[in-house]
């Protein structure tokens, strides 16, 4: 398989498509993985253009480095999207931003090496930890924590309705030994859940999404990122964002809503259509993959995208 072939980009030309690029646009790429959305997006800018990529991890930023560090007009910052504001501005680029594309989540490579913790299909060390070299690890967090915490991120953040069982059998498994392997919560949690599963689902996928989010902070830096994203660009400026469960559309939903409705005016109000003034236009309906690609990429198959542009 070719480093490029190590993950596949859902939604590649939809996305780029949506971010409506001139040949002297200014991009972001919120979330490079591999670059595959980065790589169209360079292939639609002209020699004035500019792409500014971010990427937690330090595998993202060396192949970055290897694939993409001749070209003139890319730059990559081993930071989260929640930084675009302090990064952009120390460019000079804050508020001329054409175009920012989130594509949420973890990537292929970062599920498929077992030494990175994020998938219970592969026995490694429970890390989950989008940049290993920052914050605490997924064994260390469930080693300390309290089981009411734990409760609360597997039933706030998996929406995983046995967190109490799963909660309790990993502070009753942690006293007799530490949890340190993917293997060992899969199976802890296996033995937590009733016998009645959801059809084709590991009992473990939620708790095991749940785990990573909080690790690593996914749904605030979220909410920073999208309002940092949304400050950034200039009028006429696109937001593209590609989502992989319902509490990441979720917040994405609300904050589009938000700035497609305008000024919030009491309720009872007399208010004139041309006072309310939005602040973006959504452009279409959410776009999910195709039959094509899903067959192709499992992995895209909940995946939703969201456009839209700035007024």
């Amino acid at each position: 398989m070719t480093a490029q072939g190590l993950h596949e980009s859902v939604l590649l030309q939809e996305a780029v498509d949506a971010l409506n690029i001139a040949s002297d646009g200014i991009v972001i790429d919120g979330t490079f993985g591999r670059g595959g959305h980065s790589r169209l997006i360079l292939k639609a800018l002209g020699d004035t253009g500019r792409l500014l990529a971010f990427d937690k991890d330090p595998q993202a930023i060396a192949f970055a480095d290897e694939h993409f560090g001749a070209d003139q007009r890319f730059s990559i910052v081993q930071d989260s999207f929640a930084q675009i504001k302090e990064q952009a501005e120390a460019l000079g680029l804050f508020g001329k931003i054409t175009g920012v594309l989130f594509d949420l989540g973890v990537s292929s490579p970062q599920l498929d090496q077992a030494e990175r913790g994020f998938s219970f299909m592969k026995d490694g060390p429970l890390d989950m930890r989008m940049n290993p070299e920052q914050g605490i690890s997924a064994a260390q967090w469930l080693a300390k924590a309290k089981e009411g915490d734990i409760r609360h991120v597997l039933k706030v953040y998996g929406e995983e309705k046995f967190a109490g069982r799963i909660a309790r059998k990993i502070i009753e498994m942690r006293d007799e030994q530490p949890i340190t392997t993917t293997r060992q919560l899969a199976k802890l949690i296996d033995e937590a859940v009733p016998g009645k599963r959801e059809p084709g689902k590991h009992p473990a996928t939620r708790s095991f999404q749940a785990i990573r989010i909080y690790i690593n902070q996914e749904l605030s830096d979220l909410e920073k990122g999208l309002q940092a994203a949304f400050d950034g660009l200039a009028v006429g400026g696109r937001l593209v964002v590609i989502s992989f469960h319902s509490l990441e559309d979720r917040i994405v939903k609300r904050f589009f809503k938000k700035l497609s409705k305008g000024d919030d005016f009491p309720k009872d109000l007399p208010v004139r259509a041309e006072d309310i003034k939005p602040q973006v236009k959504l452009l279409g309906k959410p776009v999910r993959p195709n039959e094509v690609e899903v067959d192709e990429n499992v992995r895209s198959r909940s995946a939703i995208m969201r456009v839209a542009e700035k007024l």
